[in-house]
């Protein structure tokens, strides 16, 4: 692939080695000017790339990730859906598992890529700095493992983004500082490009995918995006869906992906045309109409060899912003393979039954311009970022960063879905849900309709779970998990929860540590849409906690 031999020329490889064994390499966060989006700002880059370059190894191999922070911020990197047993020191997240690299310095994240193949990505957890910051992960199985699919001609990374002309933290830092909403994106693009029909480049800029006639193309798509969900179709093609989030699907063809933040989607995209260019987009799915979105379409060409430049295009009509029913359509058809090899192990039981109410608030703010400001909460409760990183707070007993009282069911009851209560006034806290080593766990993420009812991109660190159970309206505890699939449900790690609705998740908590639950959608993480589960050491060793790494960054 062309994005693995980037891999090799451009960052500090060391020689990899064999299978299950480890890999080395060096990340270098650096800027350089932006000249391709009609602005010459200065980014935040990984090695100098937009997107970064892809992370590539086997499953089972040792993973070790030299990153040296050249920019003026603090930075951390999240290795996004990457399970990280035993292994939270190396999560990323800012002030949950780590403090930050601090400018001019490094830390080597060391993890083991265990029972994991497919594609995931990486990006950087603080601030909004994930805007440019951002990359593929690409795990092929053990070697002499065939995929469960025909195995493709070649492979091709697709990553979804999101583009500001302005300073993505001038622009988050200025919402903060008025209450409001910050501005939206001025593009969308794909693995940097938005694309011949934006009116922000020349005609020839667009990325290209160049396609042989009779073969079929292995598509790892990322919507690595700070705040829409993407729809991904290309022009004249069915796509057959293979795996999600790193786990292999019950494949299925549709002409339209849908993907939300922070998820990760593999296609198998067959080239049974003669010839010709054929228009490849990605489009806004937003279905809260009161909500401000960016609703430019990013576009590739997808060009079969030996066709001219100058050829005809064939386009597509790209979907509504609001295609609820196309959206819903494509969550309902995925289930996971649950073959012998790759089973479903869906917990029958639970041990720990929360309802988390997810939506937005509106709090005092004295210094902004209507006195309030907005912010986002779960159980009413707006996540506040300690000063110092929760899994060593944890890990060393260190009194008053956090307590462990976070509620398992909203303190009020309400109609969800309808109007909503008259106060919207949040409350704050540093508060983490203490669970159990092996612990099973349902989590009920119920959408509200305080101010707006909205889809949200849920993203669950250290485990992934099983989708069981999703619907319109608000949950009941009687009759919705009569409906539930306990068979072969989804695997993943991050959900779009429905707008105006529900979804149930369920995981084991076979993963010590301090794990992050929060929306993908940067905007509502940065107002307190994000809490943390705690989970407790097992017996012995092989269930507790790795004791910190030496050069652990300090706060």
């Amino acid at each position: 692939m062309e994005s693995v031999r980037s891999l090799l020329l451009l960052i500090s490889l060391f020689p990899a080695i064999a299978n299950g064994l480890t890999r080395h390499y060096k990340f270098n966060i650096v800027t350089r000017n932006a000249t391709r989006l009609c602005s010459t700002k200065p980014i935040v880059t990984v090695n100098g790339q937009f997107p970064g370059p892809t992370l590539s190894a086997r499953e089972g191999d040792n993973v070790l990730v030299k990153v040296v922070n050249h920019v003026k911020y603090n930075v951390t990197i999240h290795w996004h859906g990457v399970k990280q047993i035993r292994t939270g020191w190396a999560d990323g997240p800012a002030y949950i598992t780590q403090c930050p690299i601090q400018p001019g310095q490094s830390y080597v994240y060391n993890f083991t890529l265990t029972g994991q193949r497919g594609t995931l990505w990486y990006h950087a957890h603080i601030l909004w700095l994930r805007a440019t910051v951002h990359g593929a992960i690409v795990i092929k199985p053990k070697l002499h493992v065939p995929y469960p699919f025909p195995n493709p001609h070649q492979e091709l990374v697709l990553i979804l983004g999101e583009w500001w002309k302005a300073d993505t933290e001038a622009v988050i830092n200025q919402a903060t500082k008025t209450g409001q909403a910050p501005n939206i994106s001025d593009a969308h693009t794909i693995n940097g490009h938005p694309g011949p029909i934006s009116t922000c480049v020349s005609p020839q800029d667009g990325y290209k995918l160049q396609v042989n006639r009779g073969k079929t193309y292995l598509l790892r798509i990322v919507n690595a995006a700070l705040n829409e969900d993407l729809f991904f179709k290309v022009a004249g093609h069915k796509l057959t869906v293979v795996e999600v989030d790193a786990v292999y699907t019950k494949p299925f063809i549709v002409d339209t992906v849908l993907i939300t933040p922070g998820q990760t989607t593999n296609v198998l995209l067959t080239t049974d045309k003669s010839s010709g260019n054929y228009l490849v987009t990605a489009s806004t799915f937003m279905d809260a109409m009161i909500i401000a979105v960016d609703n430019h379409t990013a576009t590739a060409t997808l060009q079969y060899k030996g066709t001219l430049a100058t050829s005809p295009l064939s386009t597509v009509e790209v979907p509504q912003r609001n295609a609820t029913p196309l959206a819903t359509s494509f969550a309902d058809s995925l289930r996971s393979l649950n073959s012998k090899t790759y089973p479903a192990n869906v917990p029958q039981n639970v041990d720990h039954s929360l309802l988390f109410t997810i939506g937005l608030g509106i709090n005092p703010c004295p210094t902004c311009i209507n006195g309030s400001r907005v912010v986002a909460a779960i159980n009413n409760v707006s996540f506040v970022m300690p000063e110092m990183a929760l899994l060593e707070a944890h890990f060393f007993n260190k009194q008053g960063v956090f307590t462990t009282d976070f509620p398992g069911k909203p303190p009020v009851a309400f109609n969800y879905t309808g109007s909503g209560p008259t106060n919207l006034q949040t409350t704050n806290g540093t508060r983490l849900y203490r669970i159990a080593y092996n612990s099973t766990v349902q989590v009920v993420l119920q959408d509200t309709g305080i101010i707006a009812p909205e889809s949200h991109p849920i993203h669950l660190h250290g485990f992934n779970f099983f989708v069981v159970g999703q619907g319109v309206g608000n949950y009941d505890p009687k009759t919705s998990p009569s409906k539930f699939n306990l068979v072969d449900p989804i695997e993943r790690n991050t959900i779009g929860m429905p707008s105006g609705g529900w979804a149930a998740i369920r995981f084991k908590a076979d993963n010590p540590g301090v794990w992050f639950l929060h929306c993908h959608f940067e905007v509502h993480t940065s107002w307190g849409l994000k809490m943390a589960f705690l989970v407790e050491d097992g017996e012995g060793a092989n269930e507790s906690l790795l004791p910190p790494p030496s050069d652990l960054p300090k706060c």
